[in-house]
């Protein structure tokens, strides 16, 4: 038998002869009260008596520290003290010399001295289970203890604690997203109520827990296949479903370098911006990442930079004479394609030329050259124009002065009059008689005055030309005699043309009388015919 079993074998023995076998005469002993609840390391008075018709001895038996506080002729009171732990006592007497008992039992209750939930993971898939445990650390009785998981206020289970130090208590729950940010938190109760006392519990620091939501989705990646050195192009990197798309983040790599790239949020999606610009020619790596929680997603893709100039386009010479041959040439870089506009004949290949023998007419022409290369699958297109500058003499025609203008008195007219040539002439015009000058281009009131020919020079470098131009200004009388005349032969020609349709007309009407009196005559000869026949 295991050292201080014999003392608590012993009582119990005693205590069950006490109640089977009471003493002579039906002496008894009894004990106030026979159980009770009390707080750990508090104390408790036991009143102990007998029923004896004759001087007894009695007392407690107990390990604990007693002290006698009261007593009578048949009973005592004693205190207990300093009680640790649930324990059964024996009141014992002596009556007859025959020895009776009554035990007392003595629950000790104390509260948990630690109850705490068990870490969170820094982020909980939506949906997933999770598991939580909470942990607490002593307290008694045990089968009055139980364990809550609260989720702010909210009750979402309960269990009974069960033995161990620290006990631990598992529940498992499936978050949602609205849990995203929620408290979790372990209560202890215990429950005395059934022993008179009252509803005790603590609860543990609350933990925070945070949800999240990615999508299985790869992020859409929106950037140039090809770009040239030294160009800055947009890249673009987008998700949607996220949850919290607030909390993700977003990182744009062009080879090893981070982009600095510019996040917005809206609703479940997140969307990356960067400007990106590479000075080293090849295929460089491009790739989109996107994490939340424990979890990524990317997107890889290849972006190459070229360079590609744009081609040499040659006029030569650059500026020349009318009638005078050019050369145009157009270059480009070994591997690209070129097309100079006029010229279809010529294979393709990195040169084109053509010569052409310049007139007036082509100065100011642009010569356009064309170049294209193929680079990973895009074709780019490069452009080079030139203006040809032809010298000649100076032009001054119908088209570009008129010889003879017709203005009414008071009216407000410009005379248009320009020469060309190259280099630009200039241009004066000049009374014949009296050298008066004729205003060129402004807007200004006609006076009778200003009516005459003039004679109009246009000089440059490159020679000279003249041209005559007459003014004609009209007043009043001027109109009547120029519109009386114009009415009459409006007048006559239309007389003209009336008397001319109605002899048509009637030439007409008579032509066709004349043959329908041919026919007439036609049918009446077949007809004699037809009788004269025999059959």
């Amino acid at each position: 038998m295991a050292p201080g079993a014999a003392p608590a074998a012993r009582l119990a023995l005693l205590a069950l002869l006490g109640t089977l076998l009471p003493g002579p005469g039906g002496a008894r002993t009894s004990v106030y009260p026979s159980k009770a609840i009390i707080p750990r390391g508090g104390s408790q008075r036991v009143n102990c008596s007998i029923s004896c018709d004759q001087k007894a001895t009695f007392g407690l038996e107990t390990e604990l520290t007693k002290k006698e506080v009261d007593r009578g002729n048949n009973w005592k009171v004693f205190e207990l003290s300093d009680v640790q732990e649930d324990i059964s006592l024996l009141c014992y007497s002596n009556c007859h010399s025959e020895q009776t008992v009554a035990s007392v039992n003595l629950t000790v209750y104390w509260f948990p001295e630690h109850v705490e939930l068990a870490p969170l993971p820094l982020w909980q898939p939506v949906g997933e289970e999770l598991n939580l445990s909470c942990q607490v650390s002593g307290g008694a009785p045990r089968d009055h203890l139980s364990v809550v998981l609260l989720r702010g206020e909210e009750e979402l289970g309960r269990q009974p604690l069960g033995k161990g130090e620290p006990a631990e208590v598992r529940f498992t729950v499936q978050p949602r997203r609205e849990d995203h940010g929620t408290s979790f938190s372990c209560r202890w109760e215990l429950d005395l109520r059934s022993q008179g006392l009252e509803l005790f519990q603590n609860t543990s620091a609350p933990r925070k827990l945070q949800t999240y939501v990615l999508p299985s989705t790869d992020p859409h990646l929106e950037a140039p296949p090809v770009v040239e050195v030294g160009s800055r192009w947009p890249v673009k990197c987008m998700l949607d479903g996220l949850f919290p798309a607030s909390d993700a983040e977003v990182y744009l790599v062009l080879g090893d370098q981070k982009l600095e790239s510019n996040i917005t949020y809206s609703g479940d999606s997140v969307l990356a911006k960067a400007w990106m610009e590479e000075n080293e020619e090849g295929t460089h790596s491009l790739k989109c990442s996107v994490s939340l929680g424990e979890e990524a997603r990317w997107t890889r893709g290849n972006v190459t930079i070229y360079s590609f100039p744009v081609p040499t386009l040659t006029l030569s010479p650059p500026e020349v004479s009318e009638w005078t041959t050019v050369t145009v040439e157009c270059v480009t870089r070994d591997g690209a394609l070129v097309k100079l506009n006029g010229v279809s004949a010529e294979p393709p290949g990195p040169r084109a030329q053509m010569k052409l023998n310049v007139s007036a007419d082509d100065h100011g022409n642009n010569f356009s050259c064309s170049a294209a290369l193929e680079i990973a699958g895009q074709v780019v297109h490069k452009n080079q124009t030139r203006e040809l500058h032809v010298l000649y003499g100076p032009r001054l025609d119908q088209r570009d002065c008129l010889g003879n203008w017709t203005w009414q008195e008071g009216s407000e007219q410009t005379l248009k009059c320009e020469a060309r040539g190259n280099p630009i002439p200039k241009l004066n015009c000049s009374r014949k008689g009296d050298g008066a000058s004729l205003p060129i281009g402004d807007l200004r009131p006609v006076k009778r005055e200003v009516a005459g020919t003039y004679l109009c020079r246009a000089t440059s470098t490159r020679g000279k030309v003249t041209r005559e131009v007459v003014l004609n200004v009209l007043s009043g009388q001027n109109i009547l005699d120029i519109v009386i005349p114009v009415v009459a032969v409006i007048l006559i020609l239309g007389a003209l043309g009336t008397a001319g349709y109605i002899y048509n007309y009637q030439r007409k009407i008579q032509k066709y009388e004349l043959q329908k009196a041919r026919k007439a005559q036609e049918e009446a000869a077949l007809k004699l015919n037809a009788q004269s026949t025999p059959p």
